[in-house]
């Protein structure tokens, strides 16, 4: 199997590989509802010692406009928390304090903690996706994340990342495209 882009030394199907996978999200693939969808998105075997954009991108051939990175934000409004995540391009940086504060309607908009965002996704740091994000969560993606032809994403795990089309992550559960919300 060939991926769109990048040199991997293994890519397979990612519903043929939940093991690989952080459980919510080889859960998320298997009940996606836009079978699809599921069908399109691709397990790419990766060193986790490279996740990190920069070194992963140089490592693996990955055009850095072709990777996106999955953000959690705690928006606050009152005594109320809510989180969302926010799926922008590697090239750009997310506008935390306009676009998504007001977009989700806070007073005050920040990056969530490591520790909060690893226990409420069920998910690595530095792997986090938008396959498989809690049922009740926001999730914005910048328009030009939906766009690309194919975009590579975490994988829940800092070993291994997803290859799926742009188009593909809009038609996920709670997703929201949004212009503007990177930079």
């Amino acid at each position: 199997m060939t991926p769109p882009f990048g040199t991997f030394p293994l890519v397979r199907p990612a519903l043929d590989v939940g093991e690989e996978l952080a459980a919510p999200v080889a859960r998320a693939l298997e009940k996606w509802a836009d079978t699809e969808a599921a069908r399109s998105v691709l397990y790419v075997d990766t060193d986790p010692d490279k996740a990190d954009t920069a070194v992963f991108c140089a490592a693996y051939d990955v055009p850095p406009e072709l990777s996106a990175n999955c953000v959690v934000v705690a928006a606050k409004r009152g005594g109320d928390v809510t989180l969302a995540a926010c799926l922008v391009l590697a090239t750009t940086r997310l506008d935390v304090n306009q676009a998504v504060r007001k977009h989700l309607g806070a007073r005050k908009a920040s990056f969530a903690p490591m520790d909060t965002a690893v226990d409420a996704t069920g998910m690595e740091y530095g792997g986090i996706t938008p396959v498989g994000l809690p049922a009740d969560w926001p999730l914005l993606i910048d328009a030009a994340v939906v766009a690309a032809p194919h975009v590579l994403v975490g994988s829940g795990r800092r070993r291994g990342k997803l290859i799926l089309p742009g188009t593909a992550l809009a038609r996920l559960p709670e997703a929201e495209v949004l212009q503007g919300l990177a930079g």
